[in-house]
């Protein structure tokens, strides 16, 4: 809506510091990103020129504007109660497209045992209790477990390869994503400054 958009220009013109472009280090203002421990995912989101600001090069942006913000921001918009099926099912696969991103490191439309491992220890390294083998064995396991919803029954010699984006859309069948995915941070209150 208009007043969404007005709504994320201020925050756009109060992470900018009023400049015209955004950069990654203006994402270091935010509360809510700070100790989170997939910051660098989120924040490399923002700036990933083929897959999210859907531009025709690879790799990451140096800066963005408020078009390519607001680009990003759809992802994250809610439900809007008039939607049909075939609008719900297409605003869906968008928001898991690009979560999808987010763990497919390499960009090669896989997300391999490694970069799962990787994204759970990223998400688990905040727990002093939980030493790094855990979190490999919680990956593993959860890999093994995607591997049976996507193949089915594997023989001992089979190797799965890793999760293609038709495995992931599989394996988040059933879970809400559109009400869990958000970003807290487009809240409004003053973002400290230390100079």
């Amino acid at each position: 809506t208009s007043e969404q958009i007005e709504h994320l220009h201020r925050r756009f013109k109060q992470l900018s510091r009023d400049q015209l472009t955004i950069r990654k280090e203006n994402f270091d203002s935010i509360p809510d990103l700070e100790f989170n421990p997939i910051r660098g995912k989120i924040v490399d989101a923002f700036f990933d020129k083929r897959r999210n600001l859907r531009q025709e090069s690879d790799g990451l942006a140096d800066e963005i504007n408020f078009e390519d913000f607001l680009t990003i921001m759809s992802y994250f918009r809610p439900i809007e109660m008039n939607m049909d099926e075939e609008q719900l099912d297409r605003f869906r696969k968008e928001k898991l497209k690009f979560l999808f991103h987010m763990y497919d490191s390499d960009h090669d439309g896989k997300i391999t045992l490694q970069e799962y491992r990787n994204v759970v220890e990223e998400l688990l390294s905040g727990n002093p209790h939980l030493e790094k083998e855990s979190a490999r064995s919680i990956a593993d396991g959860a890999m093994m477990e995607a591997a049976s919803i996507c193949v089915g029954q594997m023989g001992p010699d089979q190797v799965y390869e890793g999760i293609t984006f038709e495995d992931f859309l599989k394996m988040w069948q059933g879970i809400d994503i559109e009400t869990k995915m958000h970003v807290r941070f487009l809240n409004m209150e003053p973002i400290a400054h230390c100079y």
